[in-house]
Formats: structure tokens, C-alpha cells, sequence
């Protein structure tokens, strides 16, 4: 729910643009809330800085007060949409609605970004059936036509805004994307599994992101708080750019 008016969305976003239309190794998606997606997408251009959706809603028509179905959104230009943020999972979300809202995003052609992670990490690696499952109960039926349009963002619950418990370490990181980049090998074999991006997001800063990006096996970085700082996302941006362009 930020930033607070207008006004100020255009602001931010406009100054990540001046840095981010400019980048030609990263792709930057801005998942602004309902109410500024319209006016943020007309100030886009191009494929490089692009405008996406927090979320979408599990219906597609008729009375549902107060609902963004997946239609309006790509009415409106939207291009991707985040599925499944821990947030969203903690107001009650289950994964049989996550699927609802993946086929509907799919079948308006916008790219999908399904978050996964665990609320606490224990020490005898339960917590992977916990990511196994969310992956297997919401992509299970996946077409392998469609995986273009899959990313998948791992955000460890517990490493998440004020209350994180700390943050997640590389070796965290890069246990948990091993794990992963498994369990889409087993749903769509080594070669299709290769194509989905896979993003990390869990208090990234500038401090820590290209350690995440070189040293985790990461694609790319879902950004929270920071995004909303656009000095220090810029500088996410550039070093992401650079760590790429390589």
C-alpha cells in the first residue's frame, strides 16, 4: 500500500525509469498497486521498464465487489503479475486459489511471477516438502508451452520485512534454489526447467544483492522496500546490470 498518492508513485517511478530504461542486460517490472497501474503505464515504453500487478483476483466476472479480474488488468497493459506473495498466503490464500489465478494470467497471455518459501527454516530441511508442495499443488498441471511466462520468486518468510528474523545467508539462498531448480526438473525434465527464471526476495538491498545474484544461482531479485528508495533500487539495478552484462 505505498506509495501513499499518486503523485508520489509517478515520482518514483520516474526517477528508476531515468536509470532503468537505459539498462540493456536487466528487465525492470514495476507491481504498483491497482489504483496507479493505469497512469504508470503510460509513462512506459519499450520492453526494459515495464509496469506489473501485486496480485489479481481469483474470479473472472460477474458480481465480485472490490475484485481486479485478470482481464482488466491486461485491458489496462499490464505484463506480469505476482501470484501467491507471502502476504497474500498469510490473509488465507491457499494453493488451490494460486492455481485459479495462474490459469487465468496464462490465459490472458501475462507472464506469471508464483512466489514460494517457507515460514521458518528448521534444521532437518523439512521446510522443503513445505516448498515442494506449493510448487507440485500449483504447477503440477502446467503446459510446457506456457513456461515463457512462469518465473518463480523463493521468498523465505522469516527473512521478510520488520519482523525478519535475519537475513537469509547465500548458503540459505543457494540450498534452497538447488531444491527448486530440482523439483522443476522433475515436473518439466532438465531442459524445459532451464527456461524458467528463478528470482530471490527477502531484504535485498544494495548491500547484498549481487551476492545473491552471483553466488545463489539467482536470475533476478523481488524487491520490497527498497524499490520505493529509488537511489538505492537504482543502484540494485546498475549493479544487477553489470553482473549480467558479463
Amino acid at each position: 500500500m505505498a506509495p501513499k498518492s499518486l503523485e508520489e508513485a509517478k515520482t518514483v517511478f520516474q526517477d528508476i525509469k531515468k536509470t532503468a530504461g537505459k539498462l540493456s542486460h536487466v528487465k525492470t517490472v514495476i507491481c504498483a498497486p491497482y489504483i496507479y497501474q493505469t497512469e504508470l503505464k503510460k509513462l512506459t515504453k519499450g520492453e526494459k521498464f515495464v509496469v506489473g500487478s501485486q496480485d489479481v483476483s481469483v474470479e473472472t466476472e460477474d458480481a465480485h465487489t472490490g475484485e481486479v479480474s485478470a482481464e482488466m488488468l491486461k485491458n489496462i497493459g499490464v505484463e506480469y503479475v505476482i501470484v501467491g506473495h507471502s502476504e497474500r498466503r498469510a490473509k488465507g490464500e491457499t494453493n488451490a486459489d494460486l492455481l485459479k489465478k495462474i490459469t487465468e494470467v496464462i490465459k490472458k497471455e501475462m507472464t506469471v511471477v508464483l512466489c514460494v518459501g517457507e515460514k521458518d527454516r528448521d534444521e532437518h530441511g523439512e521446510y522443503t516438502k513445505f516448498i515442494r508442495e506449493q510448487l507440485l499443488d500449483v504447477l503440477q498441471g502446467f503446459q510446457k508451452k506456457n513456461l515463457d511466462k512462469l518465473v518463480i520468486a523463493y521468498e523465505p518468510v522469516w527473512a521478510i520485512g520488520k519482523n525478519a528474523k535475519r537475513e537469509a545467508t547465500k548458503e540459505d539462498v543457494l540450498e534452497t534454489t538447488i531444491f527448486i531448480k530440482k523439483v522443476l526438473r522433475d515436473l518439466f525434465d532438465e531442459k524445459n526447467a532451464a527456461k524458467i527464471p528463478l528470482l530471490y526476495g527477502g531484504s535485498v538491498n544494495q548491500k547484498n544483492c549481487a551476492e545473491y545474484l552471483t553466488e545463489c544461482d539467482m536470475d533476478g531479485l523481488l524487491v520490497g522496500r527498497v524499490s520505493l528508495q529509488p537511489e538505492s533500487f537504482t543502484k540494485i539495478l546498475m549493479l544487477a546490470n553489470d553482473i549480467f552484462k558479463k
